[in-house]
C-alpha cells in the first residue's frame, strides 16, 4: 500500500510512524523545512518539502500510483484543494481530509462533500472526537477512558488501580471463579510506563492501568469491582468556549443528562457567540486561572472540571487550581505528549490527546481485511481492533486456541448476531462474528493478516 500524507504535524507525522512501522510505502509533504528534516531524520519515509495542494509535488511524490492521501495541514482549504487534486489529476482512490471549521460541516452543506463534488471520502472533525470521548468519560465515572465498539454493544475500559481496588494481587484466572456472570477480560496493562498483555498466571498492582473488554450493559458494574463507584458528574464547569465545549454540551443535552453547566472562556466575542449557539448552560467571560471567576461559576461545588482550551498550561492549571478549590474530578484537553506522563502525580484524574482520536480514525482506514473499528493506545504502543470473520479469512472455522493469535495479542470479547461472548480457548470463529483483539503494535500486522482474505480465495 502506497499512502500520501500532507500536513508534518503532530497528527501526520503519528500517522507517519504508525504506518511506517506496518511496512506502508509512506510519502509525508510539508511546507516547513523544520518538520521535514524531522521526519526525514527519525522515519523511514520519503519527505517532501512544499504545498501539499502543488500538482507537480503531488506528481514527484508519485500521487498516480497511492492507494489514499490523508491531509491533516493546519488549512481545511489546502485539505481539501489537496484531496480534489488528487482524485482529478492523479484518480487517487481513498481522500481522507481533517476539517476544523465547523461552517463546512453544517448540516446546510451535508452534500457538500461526495462522488463529483469536493473529493473527500472521510472528513475528520477533531473537536466533535475530542467531545465525544471527553462525553465517554464523563458518563462512566472513575474511568481514565472508554471506547465503544460495534454500535457501543462491547466497550474498553481504562482504569487506575487504587489501594482500595478489591481484586488487587488476585490472579487474572480467578477473576472468572469470582465473578461468572460478568462478561469481562482483562486486555492490558500499564506499569512503571510500560505496556504488556497480562497472562493467566498475572495480577494486578497498586498504581496500574488496567484496560479490559466488558458488555456494555455491565459497565457500572465491571468497574465497580476495581472500586471504582464514583457518581455521575451533574455539575460541571468547562474552561473554554471553543467547538469542543459545544459539541460537548450537546452531546450531554442530546444524551438526556440533567446537569449544570457552566462555560468559562476569556474572549468576549467567543463567549457571546457560544452562548448564542447552546441552548442549556451559562457562558460567564472571564479567565480561567483566576479565583474570582471559578468562585462565580461555583467550581468548589462541582462534581468535575474539564478544562479544553488551546493552552495546555492554562489546561493543567486550571483543573488544579478548580481541584485545590473544592471541584471533585479534573479533565484535561493535553496536546503536548511531554506533560501525559505527569498527568496523574499532578492530580489530573483524566486527560484527552486530541491526535491519538484523530490518529486512530484515520489508521482504521487504511487497515487490511474487514477492520470495523480501532483505536490506537499510548502513542501507537498498542491497537484495540474489531475485525468481521468472513468466508476465506485464517480464522473462520478454528477455535481461539488453534488459531495461533501471535504473542502480544488477546481477544477480549466477540459479538455474534447480538450476543456477546466471552472468549474461551475452545471458542469457535464463525462466520460474520465481530471480534475484538487488543494487540502490541509488533503483532499488529501478524492480526490484520489473520482477519485479510487467503490467496486461495482471492
Amino acid at each position: 500500500m502506497k499512502v500520501i500524507i500532507c500536513g508534518a504535524g503532530l497528527v501526520g507525522y503519528n500517522i507517519a510512524r504508525y504506518l511506517a512501522m506496518q511496512q506502508v510505502d509512506v510519502t509525508v509533504i510539508d511546507r516547513s523545512a523544520e518538520l521535514i528534516r524531522k521526519i526525514s531524520e527519525s522515519l523511514d519515509v520519503q519527505a517532501l518539502q512544499g504545498y501539499a495542494s502543488d500538482p507537480e509535488l503531488l506528481d514527484r511524490a508519485n500521487a498516480a500510483q497511492a492507494d489514499m492521501i490523508i491531509a491533516v495541514t493546519q488549512s481545511d482549504e489546502v485539505n481539501m484543494i489537496a484531496c480534489q487534486i488528487a482524485r482529478t489529476l492523479f484518480n487517487v482512490k481513498t481522500k481522507i481530509a481533517r476539517i476544523r471549521n465547523q461552517s463546512y460541516l453544517s448540516p446546510t452543506w451535508a452534500d457538500m462533500f461526495g462522488q463529483d463534488k469536493v473529493a473527500v471520502d472521510v472528513v475528520i472533525s477533531p473537536e466533535k472526537e475530542v467531545a465525544h470521548a471527553i462525553y465517554r468519560r464523563l458518563t462512566v465515572p472513575g474511568a481514565l477512558d472508554v471506547i465503544p465498539f460495534v454500535n457501543d454493544k462491547i466497550r474498553v475500559v481504562g482504569v487506575h488501580v487504587e489501594e482500595d481496588c478489591p481484586i488487587i494481587n488476585t490472579p487474572l484466572k480467578q477473576l472468572t471463579e469470582l465473578f461468572p456472570e460478568l462478561p469481562l477480560t482483562i486486555l492490558g496493562i500499564i506499569r512503571d510506563e510500560q505496556l504488556f498483555v497480562p497472562r493467566s498466571g498475572d495480577h494486578m498492582r497498586v498504581d496500574d492501568v488496567v484496560y479490559f473488554a466488558v458488555d456494555s450493559s455491565q459497565t457500572a458494574r465491571a468497574i465497580s469491582i476495581f472500586g471504582h463507584e464514583e457518581k455521575e458528574a451533574h455539575r460541571i464547569v468547562i474552561v473554554g468556549g471553543g467547538n469542543v465545549s459545544r459539541f460537548l454540551v450537546e452531546d450531554l443535552i442530546d444524551n438526556g443528562k440533567d446537569i449544570d453547566v457552566k462555560i468559562i472562556e476569556y474572549d468576549r466575542e467567543q463567549a457571546e457567540k457560544l452562548a448564542s449557539e447552546i441552548d442549556s448552560g451559562i457562558v460567564v467571560c472571564g479567565d480561567g486561572l483566576d479565583q474570582e471567576i471559578l468562585k462565580e461559576v461555583s467550581v468548589q461545588s462541582a462534581d468535575t472540571i474539564v478544562s479544553v482550551t488551546n493552552d495546555d498550561e492554562v489546561n493543567i492549571l486550571s483543573a488544579l487550581l478548580a481541584k485545590r478549590m473544592g471541584a471533585a474530578h479534573a479533565i484535561s484537553l493535553i496536546n503536548n505528549p511531554i506533560f501525559s506522563p505527569l498527568m496523574g502525580s499532578l492530580g489530573i484524574d483524566v486527560y484527552v490527546d486530541p491526535k491519538e482520536t484523530t490518529v486512530s480514525t484515520i489508521v482504521e482506514r487504511v487497515r487490511r481485511g474487514r477492520i470495523h473499528g480501532l483505536h490506537s493506545i499510548r502513542n501507537g504502543e498498542a491497537e484495540i481492533m474489531v475485525a468481521e470473520v468472513y468466508e476465506g479469512c485464517d480464522v473462520v472455522g478454528k477455535t481461539l486456541g488453534d488459531a495461533r493469535f501471535p504473542k502480544g495479542a488477546i481477544v477480549g470479547a466477540l459479538m455474534r448476531k447480538g450476543e456477546f461472548i466471552t472468549p474461551r480457548q475452545d471458542t469457535i470463529f464463525e462466520l460474520n462474528d465481530m471480534v475484538l483483539i487488543f494487540s502490541i503494535a509488533q503483532s499488529v500486522s501478524k492480526v490484520e493478516e489473520m482477519f485479510s482474505l487467503r490467496v486461495g480465495h482471492l
